[in-house]
């Protein structure tokens, strides 16, 4: 038997068959339309799983079940999307809808980030432990959270918005509504205004940075500026990343103080930065951490799965 996991964004749909032990064996995508209303969307989503199984040449009689991964506030005990902010979903019985366009057994939906740490926990950075924790470093800092081998999501289904800790009181406004969130400093877009930031000030001050050449060559700041202008050997970069990279830091040691998980893993575009995140990461967090030297440490990650890890943990559900 396989399953279907189903990654629901608000501008792409990708779905994947997966089998038993997580491996997705083909995969698919097609433009959300997030304009378009929940009905449409929603029959998109089907007729992309029809597509799949026709082309693998598997029966719907062969898929025990579908997970989908959805934006916003998703009650997996009920298959209800109760808000998505970038999708026009408000108490939208999402499960429902789809078996009606895909008639499998089992539906199963849940918060997006909530199932790309469910991946993790299962097959990638996390196997193998009861008690982890995924962030990502996008557009914002999403999470999710492992907790005896089970996705926590608080009462209300809306739990483990970790970006919208604050680290900062009083700082950077956040999309939240709230200032200084993490996510205001820790995101892949908060990088992208320290940049802009760094590149702005050594203009004014008449000072050289390889950044403003890459900009220039590129045509736009990007996360990957201020590494790649600090691997050249660049100052200005090496204080925007070190800054970044501190504030990163708070944000995790908070929340391993919080929850003292087995593994932590990051995921995100950022996370592609590897041992030039992870190598000055570290000890940040191991001089603040509670406990650091005599209590079992963290352990801090890489994710494993990528931009899979959404398909393989929705797929992966009960």
């Amino acid at each position: 038997m396989y399953r279907i996991g189903v990654d629901l964004g608000g501008t792409n749909i990708a779905a994947g068959i997966v089998n038993e032990e997580g491996v997705i064996l083909s995969r698919a995508s097609i433009p959300t339309g997030a304009h378009r209303p929940a009905d449409e969307i929603v029959a998109d989503m089907a007729a992309l799983c029809h597509s799949l199984i026709n082309e693998a040449n598997i029966s719907i009689d062969e898929i025990a079940a579908v997970g989908i991964a959805s934006p916003g506030v998703a009650n997996h005990d009920t298959g209800v999307v109760e808000y998505a902010n970038n999708l026009p979903f408000r108490n939208f019985p999402l499960a429902e809808k789809f078996r009606e366009g895909f008639p499998v057994p089992k539906v199963t939906i849940e918060n997006d980030a909530n199932a790309a740490a469910w991946g993790e926990a299962k097959v990638g950075a996390a196997k193998g432990s009861t008690k982890s924790i995924m962030i990502t470093l996008g557009t914002g800092v999403g999470g999710g959270i492992v907790i005896d081998d089970r996705i926590y999501s608080g009462f209300n289904y809306a739990g483990a918005e970790l970006g919208h800790i604050v680290i900062v009181h009083g700082g950077r406004p956040c999309s939240c509504g709230r200032k200084g969130c993490w996510e205001a400093y820790s995101s892949a877009t908060a990088l992208v205004k320290m940049t802009e930031e760094k590149i702005a000030e050594c203009e004014a001050a008449g000072r050289k940075t390889l950044m403003a050449d890459m900009v220039a060559e590129r045509g736009k700041v990007s996360g990957r500026t201020s590494f790649d202008a600090m691997r050249a050997g660049d100052e200005a970069a090496k204080e925007v990343v070190d800054s970044y990279i501190n504030y990163l830091a708070c944000g995790i040691i908070n929340i391993i103080n919080i929850f003292q998980p087995e593994v932590l893993s990051i995921g995100g575009g950022i996370s592609n930065e590897k041992d030039n995140l992870l190598t000055p990461l570290i000890p940040l967090v191991r001089a603040e951490t509670y406990g650091t030297g005599i209590v079992k440490e963290t352990e801090i990650r890489i994710a494993t799965l990528g931009n899979d890890a959404g398909i393989i943990g929705a797929a992966l559900l009960g």
